[in-house]
Parts: structure tokens; sequence; C-alpha cells
């Protein structure tokens, strides 16, 4: 059994921790300063990271010299994506990341997918993405939207569109719009609370034991036996 450590204790880590002890996974501890973290129970533990855009573009070299595994859920840093992924391949340490462990969101994103290689065939139609999240969000567009987009421009290329609202407390809603002359089509997930998320990446915690490389949630979890 894969035991674990919290990156960023805020209210996603707090969110994990709960998730952990439901399922009966060891939580090895959680700290804010994971530069410093203990050394051994790195070795032998995954980490689970949500924290800041700021925070993980100084502290992921670190993250891949000291920990078994680890898995991302912080997001705004695909500018640096390329040089993330080869430090941890050059460590030898495996990574899996995604913008949302959410499993709805996951498969929003290959329905989205789906319409728009039907949609791109058939012509005629814009799409367009509104993404909702609290106050305290600090990357808009959300790394999900972005996300999205990128599964809209598999079949429609081009810019999509992306609006952002930030307000109150909402744990986040994502529609998808495909605006033609005739009819529209949405696609919405609305998250009621952080636990998806949470759930999601103590899932990708478990699908470390064994794995080598880097890879994405969403490849994982629609791979086939």
């Amino acid at each position: 059994m894969v035991q674990v450590v919290i990156s960023g204790y805020g209210r996603m880590g707090h969110m994990i921790e709960s998730v952990l002890k439901s399922r009966g996974i060891p939580c090895a501890g959680a700290s804010e300063d994971i530069v410093n973290f203990d050394d051994d129970i790195a070795n032998e533990s995954v980490c689970i990271d949500f924290t800041c855009p700021d925070a993980f573009r100084a502290n992921y070299k670190a993250l891949a010299r000291k920990f078994k595994a680890v898995v991302v859920g912080t997001t705004g840093w695909n500018d640096i994506k390329d040089e993330v992924v080869a430090f941890f391949e050059e460590c030898g340490t495996p990574m899996i990341y995604s913008s949302n462990y959410s499993v709805g969101v996951n498969v929003l994103t290959a329905a989205v997918e789906l319409v728009s290689k039907y949609l791109g065939k058939a012509g005629g139609y814009s799409p367009y993405i509104v993404e909702k999240h609290h106050i305290h969000k600090l990357d808009a567009p959300s790394g999900t939207a972005k996300s999205l987009a990128a599964a809209v421009e598999t079949g429609i290329p081009g810019r999509t569109e992306i609006s952002s609202v930030r307000i109150g407390e909402l744990a986040g809603t994502h529609t998808v719009g495909f605006e033609g002359e005739n009819d529209r089509i949405t696609i919405e997930h609305e998250a009621f609370s952080r636990k998806g998320f949470a759930e999601g990446a103590v899932v990708a915690a478990t699908m470390t034991e064994g794995l080598a490389g880097v890879h994405e949630f969403k490849e994982l979890f629609f791979k086939e036996d």
C-alpha cells in the first residue's frame, strides 16, 4: 500500500487528508515547506501537491529528487511543462499530473473531443468556454478550461474563446458551448465540492505503484486493461 505526503496544507490538503483516512491509506505528513520535509519519509512516500503556481515552480526539483512518486494537482505551470517533465524523467521519478482530477471532468473532456470531432466535420460552429471558480483561485483561465480548449481544438482548429468568472466559494463550473446558425450545443460540469478533486488525486497516487515516467491522469484513467 502507498503512503502519502501532502504538499500544501490548505483547503485541498485537508480534503485529501480526509479522503486518505476514509480509504485507509496512510498519511505520512503534510507540509507547507515541502523542500525541507524529512528525506527518509519522503523517499518512501508519494507526494500529492496542491499548492500554487509559484510554489510548484520553486519546489518541483525538490519533489522530483526527494519522493518515491509525485501527483501534481497544481495548475498554472504549463509554460515550463517541458522542463518539469524532463527533470522528473532525469531523476527517474514517476509523476502524474492533471489540470483536474475529477472523474466527471475527465469524462467531460472525452465527450467534448467527440462532439468537436463531428461538428468540425459539419462546419459552421463556433466554440466557447465559460469557467466559474471561487475568489481564491489564482490562475485564470483555469487549467481545466485550457485543457477543454485543447480538446475542442482537436476537431475545430483555432483559438477557443474562454471567459473566466471568480465569485464567492464556487467549487468550479465549466461550460463548453458550440454555437451554430441554427442551434447551440452546451455541455457542462458542475463540481458540488472539492472532494471530487481530492478523490481523483488519491486514486492517482495509488496508480503510481509500479509506474514509470510522466503521465497525464486522463491517459491512465482511460487506458484499457
